[in-house]
């Protein structure tokens, strides 16, 4: 799975952003792999996670942790978003320690994600690595904006809702809390992370320029 790969800010804020996935393999342990994503789930909702969901039900910010484990199936991907790096480490120990049978994927900083892993004694099965855009990038939005829209791996969080979200802030609209949450809210799979967002808002509410393209 990649789309948790593309996740564009600086070595700051990306050193508060760990995503988890887990799924199970079609025809290979797919049939009956429910209960084990459900357990998977359990594990997270002991854990301090920032966002979380499950693509066919939604995030964490348009459903609730009993619909989401609801709404799992066999052929669910389950993802969970924290912030800190030792909170991270205890879900990956009690998560290897379970042994659902499911393919976890972690996704972060590399330097970092090294570090989880030998503290917990696991060796990565893959490494997948984002080279970065190609192309014409000139048509791509302010690199401002994809520190939040590349949040959402499917692009369900616009640049334009980036830009107007910064711009209401500046204007004294919305509070940041409320802005987070608006940005949150598209992002189906649960991998936005809107703890990292509030600090790339703040950081950006003194520089950002509301004519900016």
């Amino acid at each position: 799975m990649s789309h948790t790969l593309h996740r564009k800010g600086t070595t700051d804020n990306l050193s508060g952003d760990y995503v988890m996935l887990a799924m199970s393999a079609k025809g290979v342990n797919a049939a009956n792999s429910s209960r084990a994503l459900k357990d998977f789930f359990s594990i997270i909702s002991k854990y301090d996670w920032v966002n979380m969901g499950e693509v066919k039900v939604g995030g964490a910010y348009v459903a609730s942790f009993q619909d989401i484990v609801g709404g799992v199936r066999d052929t669910s991907v389950a993802h969970a978003v924290f912030h800190d790096k030792d909170e991270f480490a205890r879900v990956i120990a009690e998560v290897k320690k379970a042994d659902l049978g499911l393919s976890v994927t972690i996704s972060g900083l590399l330097g970092i994600m090294n570090e989880v892993l030998t503290a917990t004694g696991l060796s990565p099965h893959t490494v997948e690595v984002s080279l970065g855009i190609k192309g014409k990038t000139e048509l791509l939005p302010h690199s401002d904006l994809l520190q939040i829209t590349t949040m959402c791996g499917h692009g369900m969080v616009s640049q334009a809702l980036a830009r107007k979200t910064l711009i209401d802030i500046k204007r004294g609209r919305i509070s940041l809390e409320k802005a987070t949450e608006l940005l949150a809210t598209p992002c189906a799979c649960g991998i936005f992370n809107p703890r990292r967002a509030r600090i790339i808002l703040e950081d950006l509410m003194d520089t950002w320029c509301m004519d900016e393209p």
